[in-house]
């Protein structure tokens, strides 16, 4: 094989990577879902097979790469070598999680020591791809700044589902743990957007980043939205719930019911949302002063929490009222209303008022990812 057909066959499998990780990143939105709000019967549910499906395309596409690497006696790309490391700790950790789940049940948190295995395996294999594009790419050139954004982003939205358990801190323990997953945003998401501008050599990398990332998170939300529709899985999630009301489960799904009264925010605020901050660090151009830069993201972090924080007084109104018929009491008007030993109130947001709860119906598949859309509507046991 010649030199050129051989970069021509790296770079296909560096676009195959990039596809298996979209893959990947769908099935693992439905599989968050799936966990929330059916239980987990069995490791082949249709999300795991959707994750590993693309585990093991990817190990295909970069093992591929090596064997032809080593067979044209070429020298080996670094890239391939860390993308392949990256799924083969993803395929490690699906043994030892099916194993976590028999001997401890099922979890709504990601921050199980499998689950946190099979991310980190996930995001050096990102890794991997942004290297790879380094390497059979001209510095500059479309294709390669194309890849490197596409991965960026992919990254980048890895590390932000890594970090939604953080919305558990908050709910419950308040407080100054009301701002874990600001605190966490601020000092893990700069590594994936500080890292695709200084290797694309854009200044605004981190906002494309930002915008593939939240394109991809909406086409997971419409793959799971399909996946429910055509399997049509039987829950048993209120029976595990029973079983251990503390549990993190218990405590996400309570949060996924109070979310949903609270009216969704439209797509455009939200992106807007997410791109002010790496807007403010694209300003700063971390290609140049990244330490800078990672100080300016994450006092627009800051900024974000507040606009997102303080709640109308229509929205104030109508939660009273809806207090008022769930207690049969007053919340006005010289009547004390009744204390319950687990009553659920809105965390103090930054604003220092608190919200009131209202009644909620049973979360449909996907409600628990409002979280991240809404962290000042999060709430907390007294």
């Amino acid at each position: 094989m010649t030199g050129a057909a051989s970069l021509g066959y790296r770079r296909g499998a560096l676009w195959g990577l990039l596809v298996t990780k979209l893959l990947g990143a769908w099935g693992l939105t439905w599989d968050i879902q799936w966990h929330m709000t059916i239980g987990r019967d069995t490791f082949w549910i249709p999300p795991h097979l959707m994750i590993y499906s693309s585990v093991v395309g990817g190990l295909v596409l970069g093992g591929g790469a090596l064997a032809l690497e080593w067979r044209e006696r070429v020298a080996p790309t670094r890239g391939f070598r860390l993308a392949t490391l990256g799924l083969l700790l993803v395929v490690l950790a699906a043994p030892i999680d099916d194993l976590w789940h028999r001997l401890f049940g099922i979890d709504v948190t990601l921050w199980s020591p499998p689950h946190l295995l099979a991310l980190f395996g996930s995001a050096v294999s990102t890794l991997g791809c942004v290297l790879i594009a380094t390497e059979v790419y001209p510095l500059g050139s479309l294709k390669g700044r194309s890849a490197l954004v596409l991965a960026s982003g992919v990254l980048y939205g890895g590390i932000r589902v890594t970090l939604d358990p953080s919305w558990l801190v908050a709910y419950s323990h308040g407080g100054v743990l009301f701002h874990t997953f600001t605190m966490l945003a601020a000092l893990a998401l700069p590594l994936a957007l500080v890292t695709a501008a200084r290797v694309s050599g854009m200044r605004w990398a981190p906002v494309f980043a930002v915008v593939v990332s939240f394109a991809v998170g909406v086409g997971g939300q419409q793959v799971a939205r399909a996946g429910f529709g055509v399997f049509q899985p039987a829950s048993f999630i209120e029976e595990e719930i029973a079983r251990d009301p503390s549990s993190a489960l218990a405590a996400g799904r309570e949060i996924a019911e109070k979310n949903r009264t609270v009216p969704a925010t439209a797509w455009p605020l939200r992106l807007s949302l997410s791109l002010l901050p790496a807007a403010l660090m694209a300003s700063a151009d971390p290609r140049r002063r990244p330490g800078v830069a990672t100080i300016v993201y994450g006092l627009g972090y800051v900024h974000r929490l507040r606009l997102v924080s303080h709640e109308p007084a229509s929205l104030r109104a109508a939660r009273a009222s809806c207090e008022r018929d769930r207690d049969g009491s007053a919340t006005h008007g010289g009547v004390r209303r009744r204390r319950r030993p687990r009553v659920a109130l809105a965390l103090r947001p930054p604003g220092g008022r608190r919200a009131r709860p209202a009644r909620r119906a049973a979360p449909a598949p996907g409600d628990l990812r409002r979280l991240s859309e809404s962290p000042g509507q999060v709430s907390d046991r007294r």
